[in-house]
């Protein structure tokens, strides 16, 4: 028979991806009591020329945050690759006019990148690491209930294996599909695309020299982000937002169909940008979504990262948004008064005011932009494209896009 235990933290974070550790690592760093519940998988040991699917890009407003928890400068350099420059590309009208184009430069922000891209093994790695050294209780086992205590008196967290975990808040970094969030009763807006993200990394036939390209396209929305160069040459991986039964399509054909016909594709799409571009790993296909949470917190629980928010990927902002919330959750609590506990009603509506005007825009931006571009009518592929030539010409609004996109000109 399991025996059920008990422990009593301030704050108990249900989640144990980048977000929930990062959570935990900020939280503590308020002198706050803090456990982790959440399991923990193996992480491989990483390889020269090996390199995880999964990468992001890191916006100076991340890499700070990062670096103030101690994580920034863990991370392998030769593993990180930072984007100076991104090259956002409309469509190629069939009449022979040329693309839309936008630049952007990290000199136009006062910056040396724009971004960073990082493995998320790689980043999980060392947030273990920082975890471990914390002392933060780390609590193996899944969540499968939440009990209410009446005020004052916390929550209590049933875990899978029988362990009863009290605390004064839960903090729900348990991803998009958050079972702490539905325990807890607060319930999530979502809408499907009809789109699957298609990722994986290509040799490139030319240096990508920091550069992020974008290509809005008829089979979606193409984005090839810079990594560290391999002994096979340049390397770059590769988000493309494809419609759903064209990448159930790809992802369905036997090895080396698939990546024979994934290549061909980025030869059109790309017309040659990086050279011939050729697949150096597996194929993976995830379906994208839309989804928020209009309220951040309730019944002792608060929401933050995937938990609590989903965009489009052609952005790159999800992780810093959720790092953003990381931020936004220890500020407001380690800022608190004497006299009041975590779960106090009011620090929990600063959190949310101070976290609805990123999301919303974000949300408004990645959606407006996904709807826009999939529409093929050749007029309004007229206008798009005259739209991104209009704001290459005009600096002052470039400069605001590329604080935007940095980071540097958000509350992250």
């Amino acid at each position: 028979m399991i025996q059920a235990t008990s422990s009593q933290a301030d704050i108990l974070v249900v989640g144990t991806g980048i977000a929930g550790l990062a959570a935990a690592l900020a939280l503590v760093r308020q002198g706050l009591r803090v456990g982790l519940l959440g399991p923990r998988a193996p992480l491989p040991a990483p390889e020269a020329g090996s390199f995880d699917p999964r990468v992001y890009a890191l916006s100076p407003a991340s890499r700070d945050l990062l670096a103030d928890l101690g994580i920034w400068d863990a991370l392998p350099a030769e593993r990180i690759t930072g984007v100076r420059r991104m090259e956002i590309l409309g469509d190629r009208p069939a009449w022979g006019d040329r693309p839309g184009r936008l630049d952007l430069s990290a000199w136009q922000a006062g910056c040396d990148y724009l971004a960073w891209i990082a493995e998320s093994r790689e980043l999980e790695r060392v947030l273990r690491q920082a975890v471990q050294w914390s002392g933060i209780r780390w609590t193996t086992e899944d969540f499968v209930g939440l009990e209410a205590g009446r005020d004052g008196e916390g929550v209590t967290l049933r875990t899978s294996g029988g362990q009863a975990l009290r605390a004064r808040l839960a903090v729900a970094a348990d991803g998009a599909d958050s079972t702490l969030r539905e325990a807890a009763g607060l319930s999530a807006q979502r809408s499907a695309y009809g789109a699957t993200g298609v990722v994986t990394h290509l040799s490139a036939e030319l240096p990508h020299q920091e550069c992020a390209c974008q290509w809005f396209t008829p089979d979606g929305i193409l984005a090839l982000l810079p990594m560290p160069d391999t002994q096979d040459g340049p390397q770059v991986s590769m988000v493309w937002s494809m419609p759903a039964a064209q990448a159930a399509a790809l992802l369905a054909l036997p090895e080396p169909d698939r990546a024979h016909a994934l290549q061909a594709r980025l030869a059109a799409a790309t017309g040659g940008r990086l050279g011939a571009l050729r697949v150096r790993g597996p194929l993976f296909g995830f379906p994208l979504v839309l989804q928020h949470c209009s309220q951040l917190a309730h019944r002792g629980v608060v929401l933050l990262g995937d938990a609590a928010h989903v965009v489009h990927p052609l952005a790159g902002q999800g992780l810093n948004l959720g790092l953003g919330d990381v931020k936004a959750l220890a500020q407001a609590l380690g800022g608190r008064e004497p006299f009041r506990p975590v779960d106090d009603p009011r620090l929990l509506r600063r959190y949310q005011r101070s976290r609805a005007e990123p999301l919303l825009a974000m949300r408004a931006v990645t959606d407006g932009l996904f709807h826009l571009f999939g529409t093929q009518a050749a007029p309004v592929a007229w206008l798009r494209n005259a739209g991104l030539d209009l704001v290459d010409r005009m600096p002052l609004l470039k400069r605001m896009l590329v604080n935007g996109a940095s980071g540097t000109g958000t509350r992250a």
